[in-house]
């Protein structure tokens, strides 16, 4: 299947891949890996920027399901993601690529406040900028997050990197016969309650025109084929009038 080509995007990674084969935490080589793939995107001409989630190290809603205060479990979760953006930092620029990272919860020792205006001239002289902390306030998902600062920087899509290779009916991990899209509509999405993204990040993606591609970012190389548009991939757009 041939998908529209884009040239600026946000990756969305979860916390989980940068755990690799592990159960808890970031992996050295799986972080060195994504780091190159996305470092070849930018020399194949892509402006990236990137939220990474944290559950690979803290989830603000497993902390509340187990007796957390809900909004001091977000903020745990966020920090996570700080983490997580620090160590793909170190990862790209150990191969040479220009970052920054962005924190929506200030902390000027560690990296810069997030300010749109700055993050877009990054963008434009070619650096990748990573965003971190969610959206700085609690109840909102690192999906979320994406979706926002996919819309601030006037990104052409998303594309969301996880252990899947596209959207499925059901859980492709527990329903064997589980049918994959090639193609979805954020409505079909959101009508069927499909595990792409949470809802409030497929409206603002359905509101501001963006498609999002899910596909397996585990897979070594697959960053390069999905952003050529080949490749295994589910893209979620709006249906034409």
């Amino acid at each position: 299947m041939t998908r529209p080509s884009f040239k600026r995007i946000l990756l969305k990674l979860s916390g989980e891949v940068l755990m690799g084969s592990g159960q808890f935490g970031i992996d050295p080589e799986t972080v060195d890996r994504v780091a190159g793939e996305i470092a070849a995107a930018k020399e194949a001409g892509f402006e990236l920027c990137v939220v990474v989630g944290g559950g690979n190290i803290f989830r603000g809603l497993a902390g509340a399901a187990k007796g957390f205060d809900r909004t001091s479990a977000d903020y745990m979760g966020m920090l996570a993601t700080v983490m997580n953006a620090l160590a793909v930092q170190n990862a790209l620029e150990k191969i040479g690529c220009d970052t920054r990272v962005q924190s929506a919860i200030p902390m000027a020792s560690v990296c810069e406040p997030y300010i749109r205006r700055k993050a877009v001239r990054h963008m434009e002289k070619g650096r990748i900028v990573i965003f971190a902390a969610g959206t700085g306030n609690p109840f909102f998902t690192t999906d979320t997050t994406a979706a926002l600062r996919a819309a601030e920087m006037n990104c052409d899509a998303i594309f969301k990197g996880t252990s899947v290779d596209g959207v499925y009916d059901a859980d492709p991990k527990k329903v064997a016969s589980a049918t994959r899209y090639d193609e979805i509509s954020f409505d079909r999405v959101l009508t069927d309650n499909l595990k792409v993204m949470d809802a409030s990040a497929i409206a603002l993606c359905r509101d501001n025109h963006i498609p999002i591609v899910v596909f397996n970012i585990r897979e070594t190389g697959n960053l390069a084929t999905v952003l050529a548009g080949q490749g295994v991939a589910t893209i979620v757009q709006n249906q034409e009038s």
